[in-house]
């Protein structure tokens, strides 16, 4: 099929990519012309294993191509995927004005019937918005074309995306229209031969199902760090709590890990618009809203562990962090845990000595100069003549380091671990004191 995706952010650099490696021909279209650059050089804006590889044989096989001309990109293509950001907005809602910008733009230039689908996330009504845009334009033409709009809401994983697409747990399609489900139905059908299920359904419900999944995990999440502070005022395990409740196949062990909360670039946008959506239809949304104040209670909880070990000291520490990005497997920084940490640590006084695989580069645009915080070029370099180790992130170099080196090189070894990798046992084995989540206060 000849596809058109609109954004060439991080979900519609997976889409593009995923559908050319399945042989369809593929422009992605971008007003940013230094990205469209990058792209066209082999370069990646972004990190996610293995996304540079399937975007340069796909360029290489001409079934991807980059560009600014959405105009042509329009008349060109049959299916037109609008991948543009949605920001939250100062009132927590989702910011349309990008999508709806280039729902007119497509009104503009197209030339015949086309199925426009809405890959960013978004709330509720917003294919109707779209659709009213699109007939706007196409009225000022004085043109009745044919056109069909639907909600094809992703779930991609960051660090697993490409996987995540190309093998499918399930594919949701809201359609109005039988003819443009089948459609739907024949673009993904290579990507479920393995009989996960395509999923049709109306619009309205295939954009709150993205929402309704980004609220459970998150408040997911949140449960499991409830049970964490419940277990540090009680001297129950929260290891062993996690495995006690995620062994029972109705609850699961995924998104059940203690630690500093949800962060990245959906769960917490996604869920401050829903609760938004919930209370403009004058309801209130109180699971989510416990769900959102835990999920930021967690970092000061731990923020304020750490200053009572220093007698709530921090001036002159020297504090070494590991981790800057929201999860391992990608550079993004948005809504991080760490982000917080590093800032309530540079408040009391505290110089922090970060190191990240990936999310340096990210680290240093959003802190800028800052003479508090250095970054080391490796792991081991952060720590050294630090008074503790900080862990926000848990990427897997970090699981099984050399513990005699580290105690080498740190002025005391002690260690906030905000990821409970470690077993508590064996740090104290090993000489240091180990503060971790749900830890008995």
């Amino acid at each position: 099929m000849k596809l058109a995706i609109i954004g060439t952010g991080y979900v519609g650099l997976v889409t593009g990519a995923c559908f050319a490696e399945m042989g369809n021909d593929v422009i992605c279209v971008d007003a940013d012309e230094a990205k469209i650059k990058t792209l066209e050089s082999g370069r990646m804006p972004i990190y996610e294993p293995g996304l540079e590889d399937f975007v340069k044989r796909n360029c290489e096989e001409n079934r991807l191509t980059f560009t600014t001309d959405l105009k042509a990109a329009v008349r060109n293509s049959l299916i037109i995927f609008i991948a543009v950001g949605t920001p939250q907005d100062r009132d927590g809602s989702a910011d349309l004005s990008m999508v709806l910008q280039v729902a007119r733009e497509i009104g503009r230039c197209m030339n015949g019937y086309k199925v426009i689908v809405e890959k960013s996330t978004v709330p509720v009504g917003t294919a109707a918005k779209v659709r009213q845009a699109l007939q706007e334009e196409l009225a000022k033409r004085g043109e009745a074309l044919e056109f069909d709009v639907v909600s094809n809401p992703e779930f991609l994983k960051e660090g697993t995306a490409l996987e995540d697409f190309m093998k499918p747990d399930r594919i949701v399609a809201g359609c109005d229209d039988p003819r443009v489900a089948e459609l739907m139905k024949e673009l993904y059908a290579p990507f479920v031969r393995t009989n996960h299920p395509i999923i049709i359904m109306d619009v309205v419900s295939a954009e709150l199902t993205k929402y309704a999944a980004n609220a459970f995990l998150a408040t997911k999440i949140s449960f499991i760090n409830e049970m964490s502070n419940i277990c540090a005022r009680t001297g129950a395990d929260i290891a062993m709590i996690r495995q006690g409740i995620g062994s029972d196949p109705r609850i699961g062990n995924l998104f059940l890990f203690p630690g500093l909360g949800y962060g990245g670039s959906c769960f917490p946008k996604d869920m401050q618009a829903l609760i938004h959506t919930a209370r403009s239809l004058d309801y209130t949304p109180r699971l989510l809203e416990a769900a959102e104040e835990i999920n930021q209670d967690q970092r000061r909880i731990f923020l304020d562990r750490l200053r009572d070990y220093f007698d709530k000291e921090l001036k002159g520490r020297v504090l070494a962090v590991w981790g800057l990005s929201f999860k391992p497997q990608t550079d993004d920084i948005r809504e991080a845990p760490a982000l917080t940490i590093i800032a309530g640590l540079v408040e009391g006084g505290a110089r922090i000595q970060a190191y990240d695989p990936e999310a340096m580069a990210a680290g240093r645009e959003y802190f800028g100069e800052n003479p508090a915080i250095s970054f080391a070029a490796s792991s081991y370099g952060a720590l050294e003549d630090a008074d503790a180790l900080v862990i926000c992130t848990e990427w897997m170099r970090f699981r099984e380091p050399d513990f005699d080196r580290m105690k080498s090189l740190m002025k005391a070894p002690v260690i906030f671990d905000g990821r409970n990798l470690y077993s508590p046992e064996r740090m104290v084995k090993r000489g240091f004191q180990y503060f971790y989540v749900g830890q008995k206060i």
